[in-house]
């Protein structure tokens, strides 16, 4: 991607940068020489960017999205900002709700009002296709105009964010647009074995019993790069083909079955041993279209299930990891 001459000044402040995401983008963001500032609060570590430290243009902030003056440190001289701090994820937000809660819909809220008084630019918010819930039919796909229907305290805080930041008036300097990621999977500096392509190929590629509950539940899965990408495309589109605007991130053909990860995985581990639990229902079963960031943006991505699955396996049987059952790998 060729960054435009005046672009290679543009200050990027990623919030949440130290984390599965953030980690990837912010590489990607100095690779094509942007000055990127990160703040994050380092709640799952900081090793992720701790060789960053040697760009001239990578700056760290400590501090918590939840703070007003954290904020407002960020926020000078930027002009484009990336919103992915959060408590993520179903299981994190039940455990710590409040939390959740203040993090994921306070912070989003006063973030982007002291980025319009500050004179930023773009907003992009990380949300997720998790606001589907559950399709009402068996056939089809999901769009950005579909009914939203959250059934997760983690998902009802990206719905009322998203509400916030769409309502906002459309005369305003700072530009809001809504990505809506898919279930993300995939190797990244900052690794993760609580989603649900990492965990099963680890299951297997450990040699343990993988017990899998209702395989017949769809989900849309994109590669953490990709959708790190698709970050770097917004921030670098115009304005006016973005602004206010909520794209779903992904492809239509990465749309899954649980019972088809792992048929996927087997390929790769013909021996490896899997129970099924029947479950008719999940509150989460949705299959999603992506035509819209494809047509408008040009976005596509670059790595399938597939890959991910054989990057895990190999990290796995490698031994490049000591404990992949460490809990640093875990958001839970």
């Amino acid at each position: 991607m060729k960054l435009e001459k005046e672009k290679s000044n543009q200050k990027i402040l990623i919030t949440g940068g130290a984390g599965y995401i953030g980690s990837i983008l912010t590489r990607q963001l100095l690779a094509i020489g942007f000055y990127v500032r990160v703040l994050d609060n380092l709640r799952y570590g900081g090793e992720t960017l701790v060789e960053l430290l040697n760009q001239d243009n990578f700056e760290f902030m400590k501090g918590d999205v939840c703070s007003q003056q954290d904020l407002r440190n960020a926020l000078g001289g930027i002009h484009g900002v990336v919103h992915l701090a959060a408590i993520v994820g179903d299981p994190a937000c039940a455990k710590e709700p409040d939390l959740a809660i203040q993090t994921n819909q306070a912070a989003t809220v006063n973030l982007y009002t002291l980025s319009e008084k500050m004179g930023v630019h773009k907003f992009i918010y990380a949300s997720t296709c998790s606001n589907y819930g559950k399709m009402a039919g068996k056939d089809g796909f999901l769009h950005e105009d579909s009914a939203l229907n959250p059934v997760s305290l983690y998902a009802r805080t990206k719905v009322e964010s998203e509400r916030f930041l769409l309502q906002q008036p459309r005369s305003n300097t700072c530009k809001p647009v809504c990505l809506r990621f898919s279930t993300v999977y995939g190797l990244s500096p900052r690794i993760r074995f609580d989603l649900t392509v990492n965990e099963f190929t680890r299951e297997l590629a450990l040699g343990r019993e993988l017990v899998v509950f209702g395989g017949q539940f769809w989900r849309p899965y994109c590669h953490v790069v990709d959708l790190a990408r698709s970050i770097v495309l917004v921030l670098n589109h115009d304005a006016g083909e973005t602004a206010f605007q909520v794209f779903n991130v992904g492809d239509t053909r990465e749309n899954y079955q649980k019972k088809m990860l792992v048929e996927e995985i087997l390929k790769l581990i013909p021996d490896g041993r899997v129970k099924y639990v029947h479950k008719d229902e999940d509150p989460r079963d949705y299959r999603v279209s992506f035509e819209k960031i494809r047509n408008i943006l040009g976005f596509s991505i670059t790595k399938t299930v597939p890959d991910g699955i054989k990057q895990i396996a190999d990290v796995i049987r490698s031994g490049m990891l000591r404990n992949p059952d460490d809990p640093k790998f875990s958001n839970i």
